[in-house]
């Protein structure tokens, strides 16, 4: 009946329903992702009445968890950067990173003001949340890709897993500069200023940190890979904590990108082994962080009469997102069938949403205002809908399109910018 008999059972039942979402097999579909058996795992564990009285987890354990799971991803994703390919695409990359996200937000937030009359400030905090992109389905989405040899070649892959990992920045930084407008009679000059503030500082940690485990553990020692991979994983986690801890919930994120980036440079051809293990590490810690996102939503949150405004805000602002990152690839040297790929896979939403959508409700509590807390209800119904409806529906969508609108790579490409993700076996 504790923390620790809650917190194995939720791991063990979220295993079950991952392997039970793998079984489920649509003719001429890929297979669902496994992590929404995880998902609905944790909400069926919080919203079955007595389950929820005998499982119980103490929400500082589950932000723990779901923190270092996210660590685990994000550092993944920073293995899995091509340097190379990563400086022939650095416009386009920073303009889809930076576009949708800010485009959708926006979008969201013009939307929600006139049909659900949110203010504008609790507008463009939903549009933040709506923002982000679930690295936790492009990042494994994209490797599968690259494992295919499809779009290797053009750096699609790469890309998308550089993109995808800053979007989230932008798109927490945003969330956190609005939520301190909605909650704060400070000026708007100041809040924005803390927001970039948390970028250089994110930027600068992971800096030092990607310097420091470049040259230590040193090369001469034993089981370096195991000791390489611990450092990352260690550090990506300890630089997330802390960054919430203290108060700069925008840099974690970055600071993990950057250092297992910078890590990975630095050790060129032997990363393949460090990413090996961090890769296992992840799917250790898939299920905890899933089964915790499941487990923070509660059916009571979800009224019948805001379920059709809230899917209409999804869907248009969605649409205003697909639209914008199809015309910012243009002109960057990709096929119209590339281009049309990459908006697509701009779908998904999981992780963030997860993680910060309960933020604005719980924060209006604490004012025992009616109002705002009717608000934040809003952006919770409207976060738990996109990861119900856009996770599977992107994954599904980037493995059916993928093979179709992506070009295979040739031998001599695949070797140069080296498919990360592949163990020495499976290249073989």
């Amino acid at each position: 009946g504790g923390s620790i008999f809650g917190v194995v059972c939720l791991y063990f039942c979220s295993v079950i329903g991952g392997k039970i979402m793998k079984q489920i097999k649509i003719p001429g579909l890929p297979p669902l992702p496994p992590f929404l058996g995880m998902l609905f795992a944790g909400f069926l564990i919080r919203n079955i009445e007595y389950v929820s009285r005998v499982i119980v987890i103490e929400v500082h354990w589950g932000i723990i968890f779901r923190n270092i799971a996210l660590s685990i991803i994000l550092s993944l994703a920073g293995l899995g950067l091509d340097a190379k390919a990563l400086n022939k695409l650095k416009a386009v990359c920073f303009r889809l990173c930076m576009g949708p996200c800010i485009t959708e937000a926006c979008s969201a937030a013009v939307i929600s003001h006139f049909i659900m009359k949110f203010p504008w400030v609790w507008g463009f905090m939903l549009g933040f949340v709506l923002g982000a992109v679930s690295p936790a389905v492009v990042v494994l989405s994209m490797l599968m890709l690259q494992r295919q040899g499809l779009g290797v070649d053009q750096g699609i892959p790469t890309l998308l897993i550089a993109a995808a990992s800053i979007d989230d920045i932008v798109a927490i930084t945003g969330f956190n500069i609005f939520l301190g407008m909605a909650f704060s009679s400070g000026n708007i000059p100041t809040l924005i200023f803390r927001g970039l503030v948390e970028v250089v500082i994110g930027a600068g940690a992971g800096c030092l940190l990607g310097f420091f485990i470049t040259y230590f553990p040193s090369k001469d020692q034993k089981s370096i890979v195991w000791k390489r991979a611990f450092f990352v994983i260690g550090l990506s986690a300890f630089s997330l904590l802390c960054s919430k801890r203290f108060g700069f919930p925008g840099s974690g994120g970055l600071c993990v990108i950057v250092l297992s980036f910078l890590a990975g440079m630095a050790w060129s051809n032997e990363k393949k082994a460090v990413q090996d293990v961090v890769t296992f590490a992840w799917q250790v810690s898939q299920p905890f962080l899933f089964g915790l996102i499941g487990a923070e939503i509660s059916i009571s949150s979800l009224g019948l009469e805001t379920v059709g405004l809230c899917l209409s805000t999804m869907f248009l602002a969605l649409m205003a997102r697909i639209v914008a990152t199809f015309l910012l690839v243009s002109f960057s040297g990709f096929h119209w069938k590339e281009k049309i790929f990459i908006a697509l896979a701009w779908i998904p939403k999981a992780t963030v949403q997860a993680a910060i959508g309960s933020v604005a409700l719980d924060t209006a509590r604490g004012y025992k205002d009616k109002v705002l807390e009717k608000y934040g209800l809003y952006i919770l119904t409207i976060a738990f809908l996109a990861i119900l409806i856009t996770a599977p529906t992107g994954a599904v969508i980037i493995g059916l399109t993928g093979p179709r609108l992506l070009r295979k790579s040739t031998k001599g490409n695949e070797d140069d910018l080296a498919i990360d993700s592949l163990s020495s076996e499976e290249k073989t």
